[in-house]
């Protein structure tokens, strides 16, 4: 997978994020796993990831929640006035069942300029489809192309084609099935993304509740270790079924108006849920909790493990902002081998990342926790402008490399230039309280 994109939020120009192995031993994968993404405060980490956010967003969406007439609401650069009403773009490059596929569309402030899909079967490019505006033009061998013509007519010029056609798709199978399906992979490829800006369960555990607890047993086991490694007492969750009993409203006739129907307020109705508790170990065996009753942390923790164990069992790509932000460094460390192991992710799913956390690019007993082709770096220029580079345009050093050091050097840039004048200027200048309040 490569993603590219230009004009959305801190970046101004093109950037790409290329997660194709770069040498070693990795150069018989297809795509490198992991990504870790580092960077100063506000020098565009976030924003890259905002940016494939955003993408997978307008892919889902745009046919439902944007109105002809009314626009596109983008995130331009804002930093001059030129890039305001300059269109914006996204690309990615896919490989989806050992075939490539390129996507991307430009978007301006009226709506879609352009939009386009190719696959290459057989190494060669082929054209599912081009968009110009409402110019459509379609591949050779696309079929039903009939029924890719009706639905191109109702395709409003502030939606895409893909999100469109994907809302017809429920109804009818576009194409017929046979063979390769560019339009149907690409589309499901953005379902099965997994963006997560801030570090919370979002409801999805709300009160205990199961419903976002893994079905298969591997899953379940996924989360347990990982809830295990982070030392957070747990040592397994548990599925208990209660009966519980609500107050169901039931009518009956009122005996002076036959007429007139009453409520009886009290009809107690009991019925079973499923709910998780999580065991701790205490000295006389194992205690039970609720998840009110864990630490916020932990609960964080619970929906983090839950998303990677849905996104390792099924494939796909989860990208969180700001990992460090709800794991230690060594959970983290273990959260990224099991990206990176081919036994426990064995349907190539990827992870990722943005951090602050320097440890992230050193070693833990002698082994790196992340490779060479698996660190990029963001950083902002004098206009405010962000740039996304990996580690790989630096040339490793040959008598060994401590990049957790050389990065706080700043060797690699990406680190904040932080003016210990400034601070202290800035407490030199701020009024003791006491003397404010004689004033």
């Amino acid at each position: 997978m490569s993603f590219r994109f230009a004009n959305h939020r801190s970046f101004r120009d093109e950037q790409q994020l290329n997660l194709t192995p770069a040498y070693g031993d990795d150069q018989h994968e297809q795509a490198v796993r992991v990504v870790g993404i580092f960077g100063a405060n506000a020098s565009g980490k976030s924003n890259c990831l905002h940016a494939l956010a955003f993408m997978r967003r307008f892919v889902i969406f745009s046919d439902r929640e944007v109105e002809p007439g009314l626009g596109v609401a983008r995130e331009p650069y804002r930093m001059t006035p030129d890039s305001l009403d300059a269109p914006s773009h996204y690309v990615v490059d896919l490989s989806l069942d050992g075939v490539r596929h390129t996507y991307g569309y430009t978007l301006d402030n009226d709506g879609v300029v352009d939009e386009w899909l190719y696959h290459y079967p057989l190494k060669r490019r082929r054209r599912v489809f081009e968009r110009n505006g409402e110019s459509f033009a379609w591949g050779e061998d696309s079929s039903q192309r009939a029924l890719l013509e009706r639905i191109a007519e109702v395709t409003a010029p502030t939606a895409l084609f893909l999100s469109t056609i994907a809302r017809f798709d429920h109804r009818q199978a576009v194409p017929d099935g046979n063979g390769p399906e560019p339009l149907r992979d690409v589309y499901r490829w953005f379902q099965r993304m997994y963006s997560r800006s801030q570090p919370h369960l979002g409801g999805r555990l709300s009160g205990g509740h199961r419903s976002a607890w893994p079905e298969s047993d591997v899953s379940r086991r996924t989360v347990v270790e990982l809830l295990r490694a982070a030392d957070v007492g747990i040592v397994d969750v548990v599925e208990v079924t209660s009966t519980v009993t609500e107050d169901q409203p039931m009518l009956f006739r009122d005996p002076g108006n036959e007429r007139r129907m009453l409520r009886n307020p009290r009809n107690p109705v009991g019925r079973e849920r499923k709910r998780l508790r999580f065991a701790h170990q205490g000295p006389a065996g194992e205690v039970q909790f609720e998840l009110a009753e864990e630490s916020t942390g932990t609960q964080q923790l619970l929906g983090l493990a839950i998303e990677a164990a849905d996104v390792l069992a099924g494939g796909g790509t989860m990208c969180v902002d700001e990992i460090d932000a709800s794991l230690h460094p060594l959970l983290t460390a273990k959260l990224i081998g099991l990206f990176q192991s081919a036994t426990s992710n064995p349907r190539g799913s990827q992870l990722i990342f943005t951090s602050h956390d320097a440890a992230l690019l050193g070693t833990i007993d002698t082994e790196e926790i992340l490779h060479r082709d698996e660190i990029w770096f963001t950083e902002k220029d004098a206009d405010g402008a962000s740039t996304l580079y990996p580690l790989t345009d630096f040339k490793p050093r040959k008598d060994g490399e401590n990049r957790q050091r050389r990065y706080l050097n700043g060797n690699y840039g990406a680190v904040p230039d932080v003016s210990a004048y400034l601070f202290e200027q800035a407490l030199a200048t701020r009024r003791p309280v006491d003397d404010e309040a004689t004033d």
